[in-house]
């Protein structure tokens, strides 16, 4: 291991799972573990999308939309499966 490495301990089944993950993606535990570091967003990134998204649809529609609007978005997402990893209050 160099200076800028460390190691991580985990469970033999969570191992043998990231194990088998890993050769299914053709990659190995360390790519899996450094690429879901860098491709997953973090809370404050979540809520700069939505600071984002919000911006843009007030220019769009002379308006942003309301937390009740927002409210029946996120509960869609998380129907659809599409926001099960991002923040579960508005930003």
């Amino acid at each position: 291991m160099t200076a800028d490495e460390t190691g991580i301990k985990v469970g033999t089944a969570a191992r043998d799972r990231l194990a088998q993950l890993a050769a299914e993606h053709g990659t190995t535990i360390r790519g899996l573990v450094e690429e879901l570091a860098q491709s997953t967003p973090m809370q404050v990134e979540y809520a700069e999308r939505a600071g984002l998204v919000r911006s843009e649809l007030a220019s769009a529609l002379g308006s942003a939309p309301s937390p009740e609007a927002e409210a029946k978005a996120r509960a869609l997402l998380e129907r659809l499966g599409g926001g099960a990893h991002g923040p579960r209050a508005a930003a």
